[in-house]
């Protein structure tokens, strides 16, 4: 079995059951199967073969589903691009990640022809939409309508390669962990075990799909089992509750902003969210205060925290409902065929309380970083995955993750690692040294916080600073906080010492 293979099984064995809504449009497992085949042939027909990487930067939409489960069948790799990266981000990653299509949603038709001079390796470009783009690039629509829909003539095995997952690395360069169609089955197949997904789900994709969590946990077993998947191309809070209320929604993941903002909504209790009977949160930590006002409020008190990362699959620890108010801000225990450990320097257990290394081993777990040999010796050791987060586990073995070594801030659920912003500070003029650090955020957990010390005799304007940021990085990754100050705090080393930085800047 592979990943697009499921759906010509859905196909047979349930036709006509509601396969993917979006908006007003439905398609039943038939219709999307012929839909995805279409697609599938006429991206063989230019060319794309078995192993080819086809990238996507593309919003949730039933053309993105369709384009993933295109690239699926015909045995190519997929490659998600964040459609909130600056365009020398998207331009490394395609490039980097050897992509040789491009599928693009038509407004980042700009971004596209502002680097098409620059990815000499993606020979097919595909817009999704109508709108302006570059010169030469497919129509998606017309392309699709002209291919037969009989399955692709390709033997795809388990063990072909399948994703390419890009997450940023202490060096501020992205990282593209690279996953077979074995790794990603045993993803989906956990959350059916865990999470009770069934075939009577339907299932609402709120989260961006380039995210392992939203495509891998929740795209795939739900493939896997035959359920209805329910795609929302953007969240806005009122809308999610009225969606769940009219598409009837049983089981959906979120990040902890999502839910907080859902719970701000002034008419929240006029929505009837009773078809809900299952709710997962990860991608941040989940303040004790706001699982306890979604326990009250939500309909159901099935709720999951789920303590992973994009290596493992995502996989890692999951926390269980009836631990949600039994064991506060813990990650939880291992996921079934994994197995997770804290460990120290040595490689050691740690007792219950220390702080160690969060590891992981199981079914999961990426291949290798892609093209980056020495980024996977040091991950990868001896059959696990090191993580680079610190945790601790509890005499009942529930591990909880306390810090990261690798200083990543997590705001709003989206992972920013403050060396890749730091490179870019650096690079403006006037800026002698600066640090990156998260400083706590009610709504969005953690705020980018640039703290920066300029040259002698330079004084340096915020607007300008943010306005160099932005025409370099993601919109979430630019600091929301400047502050200019002395000589960094440095260690006997000379390593910067955030943690002296967090404690003097938390509070303002």
């Amino acid at each position: 079995m592979h990943i697009g293979g499921m759906l010509t099984r859905n196909a047979r064995r349930h036709p006509d059951k509601e396969g993917l809504v979006y908006g007003e449009l439905c398609y039943s497992y038939r219709e999307l199967n012929e839909a995805v085949n279409r697609l599938a042939n006429a991206l063989a027909a230019q060319g794309i073969q078995k192993g080819d990487k086809v990238a996507l930067l593309m919003q949730n939409s039933d053309r993105y589903v369709i384009t993933f489960m295109a690239a699926m069948k015909l045995g190519a790799v997929a490659v998600p691009v964040n459609f909130r990266l600056a365009a020398p981000e998207v331009e490394y990653i395609l490039n980097h990640s050897d992509s040789t299509a491009l599928v693009f949603d038509s407004e980042y038709g700009e971004l596209v022809a502002s680097i098409v001079g620059s990815i000499p390796g993606v020979r097919m470009l595909i817009r999704a939409g109508a709108g302006l783009g570059p010169a030469g690039a497919l129509d998606w629509g017309e392309l699709a309508a002209a291919a037969p829909a009989l399955e692709p003539e390709v033997e795809v095995s388990e063990w072909d390669d399948c994703e390419i997952l890009y997450t940023s690395g202490t060096t501020g360069r992205p990282k593209g962990a690279l996953f077979d169609h074995h790794r990603i089955l045993h993803v989906g197949i956990i959350m059916v075990v865990h999470m009770r997904v069934n075939p009577k789900d339907r299932l609402l994709h709120l989260a961006p799909l380039f995210h392992s969590a939203q495509l891998n946990l929740f795209m795939v077993s739900g493939m896997f089992v035959g359920a209805t998947h329910v795609v929302m191309r953007a969240f806005e809070p009122t809308a999610v509750l009225d969606t769940i209320q009219r598409k009837r929604v049983t089981l959906f993941f979120g990040v902890p902003t999502m839910y907080n903002f859902m719970l701000q909504v002034p008419d929240f209790e006029r929505y009837d969210l009773s078809s809900v009977t299952r709710f997962g949160y990860g991608a941040a930590p989940m303040p004790v205060e706001l699982v306890r006002q979604v326990l009250q409020r939500f309909p159901t008190d099935r709720f999951y925290n789920l303590c992973g990362l994009t290596e493992a699959g995502p996989g890692g620890v999951l926390l269980e409902p009836e631990d949600q108010l039994r064991k506060p801000g813990a990650g939880g225990k291992a996921i079934i065929n994994t197995e997770a450990r804290v460990v120290d320097e040595a490689g050691h257990d740690v007792a219950p309380g220390q702080v160690g290394e969060f590891i992981l081993s199981g079914e999961t777990m990426m291949k290798e970083y892609y093209k980056n040999p020495e980024a996977t010796a040091e991950t990868l050791r001896d059959g696990w995955l090191y993580t680079g987060d610190l945790a601790t586990v509890d005499e009942d073995g529930y591990i909880t993750l306390v810090d990261r070594k690798k200083d990543m801030i997590i705001t709003g659920g989206e992972n920013v690692y403050s060396t890749e912003v730091e490179h870019v500070l650096y690079q403006y003029p006037g800026v002698l040294e600066v640090a990156v650090i998260g400083v706590a955020h009610p709504v969005w957990g953690e705020t980018v916080t640039a703290i920066i010390c300029p040259k002698p005799g330079v004084e340096l304007v915020v607007d300008d600073v943010r306005a160099f940021c932005t025409a370099h990085l993601a919109d979430y990754k630019i600091p929301r906080i400047y502050k200019f100050a002395g000589p960094l705090p440095r260690n006997a080393s000379g390593k910067v010492l955030k943690r002296v930085l967090r404690e003097t800047h938390q509070k303002g």
